[in-house]
């Protein structure tokens, strides 16, 4: 078996309105109410968004809210990505610092979304 990619994950929100603000209004995807659900898009993923545990089947045997540590690789540098999340009134975990990523060495800057998910943006280009 060779895997190519990852095509989508689900993350599971208590709060529908506050997880899709973050995704797409913070982070810039695009929302995809196809097929009667909740997406997020960026490139060729998505994130299924679920409103309860196992809301569709079949599902993780244990799907909770803020369960999840994920690291997305962004174009932009950091320093711009920061200033706008700053703009846009949206809290800084932490960041930023250096990494390293299942490329080698990266920067690194961190957020929780609105259910406590880790989420790290990190960019390859710009390591110092």
């Amino acid at each position: 078996m060779n895997i190519k990619s990852l095509d989508h994950l689900v993350i599971t929100t208590h709060n529908l309105e506050a997880c899709l603000h973050f995704y797409v209004d913070i982070l810039g995807m695009e929302m995809d109410t196809g097929n009667n659900r909740y997406a997020v898009r960026f490139g060729n993923q998505k994130f299924n968004i679920h409103t309860k545990p196992a809301e569709f089947l079949p599902a993780a045997a244990y799907p909770t809210e803020g369960s999840l540590d994920l690291c997305l690789v962004v174009a932009d540098d950091l320093e711009l990505v920061k200033a706008d999340v700053e703009a846009a009134g949206y809290p800084i975990e932490l960041g930023i610092v250096n990494q390293n990523g299942a490329l080698g060495p990266m920067r690194s800057l961190y957020l929780r979304d609105p259910d406590g998910n880790l989420i790290e943006l990190c960019n390859y280009m710009t390591v110092l």
